[in-house]
């Protein structure tokens, strides 16, 4: 009944987090871009980071006498100034198993009671061999991602871009992940070593599971099922290896998806400031409205 709970702990938070589709949006609930209804004109081009300047120029506007239709300025070079709002209502889940584990952590009570409770169920009243598949199943839903491109089922963005996010959500989680481990010196179940919070395999394969899911979300909400049913059977496979507390496993999911979801938010920013797509040339072309001849002119800064 113990290792059924702590399944059912686990399974029930990554759950709802494959599931919150739309509490991790980088615009505000209910906004959309103001340039492209919060799709990018071409595969791969971010949101809102667009910079094309319309004018229209009218000399026979006194002529007819009319005010012509004239198309609207936008000066999309200052879309970069537009900052997203920070979606802090999609840090609430991971915030918690976050605070799960250091609350564990810190506490002599019933949650450090249940992190031993579920070690005798899995590991001391049945000691087994131990099943390695971990280390080669956090990788699973970021490889994925890519073998799907590969077979033409595109998701979000392009390689440049999603490569970047996927090198960003590394660099957050293992800095986290091992910022956090010096810190804590907290003994593993085995005792091994003093390496145990949180748990950096569960950190690795949440932060790829939530990749996969924020690639194909809008293909279809079950490649991210799948990438989180990864994830999980790593967090389990830690504890069934006698690696890591159930507090550490949880700890490391929340970590990871928190940190995949901050790569998403910081992203638009960086490759404004890493990546200005080249000039195009300028475009003139003749335009008729009401009676009104003149010229457009299209150019992108």
């Amino acid at each position: 009944m113990t290792k059924l709970a702590a399944v059912m702990v686990l399974m029930t938070s990554v759950c709802l987090s494959a599931w919150s589709q739309n509490l991790d949006t980088l615009l505000p609930s209910g906004k959309k871009d103001v340039f492209t209804g919060n799709k990018p004109l071409f595969s791969g081009q971010t949101p809102g980071l667009n910079k094309d300047i319309i004018l229209e120029i009218s000399p026979t506007a006194p002529l007819s006498g009319k005010r012509p239709d004239t198309i609207p300025v936008f000066d999309w070079n200052k879309a970069a100034s537009i900052r997203p709002a920070f979606p802090a209502r999609s840090f609430i889940l991971p915030g918690a198993m976050i605070a799960y584990g250091f609350v564990t952590l810190k506490t002599n009570g019933v949650l450090k009671n249940f992190n031993h409770t579920v070690k005798n169920e899995m590991w001391t009243e049945d000691p087994h061999k131990q099943f390695h598949a971990d280390n080669y199943l956090l990788l699973a839903p970021a490889v994925a991602v890519y073998g799907l491109n590969a077979l033409g089922i595109h998701g979000k963005n392009n390689f440049r871009d999603r490569t970047m996010i996927l090198l960003m959500s590394n660099a957050i989680t293992n800095g986290i992940v091992f910022s956090v481990k010096g810190w804590s010196h907290e003994q593993r179940p085995d005792g091994s070593d003093y390496q145990s919070f949180p748990s950096g395999h569960t950190a690795e394969a949440f932060a790829n599971a939530e990749f996969m899911r924020q690639e194909y979300k809008d293909v279809s909400p079950w490649y991210g099922v799948a990438g989180y049913a990864m994830a999980t059977a790593t967090g389990m496979l830690r504890m069934y290896n006698n690696k890591h507390w159930m507090s550490d496993v949880v700890t490391g999911a929340g970590v990871g998806i928190a940190s995949t979801r901050l790569a998403y938010w910081l992203y638009p920013f960086v490759k404004h400031a890493l990546w200005k797509d080249k000039e195009s040339a300028p475009m003139v072309m003749p335009t008729y409205q009401n009676g009104s001849v003149g010229l457009s002119f299209v150019r992108q800064l």
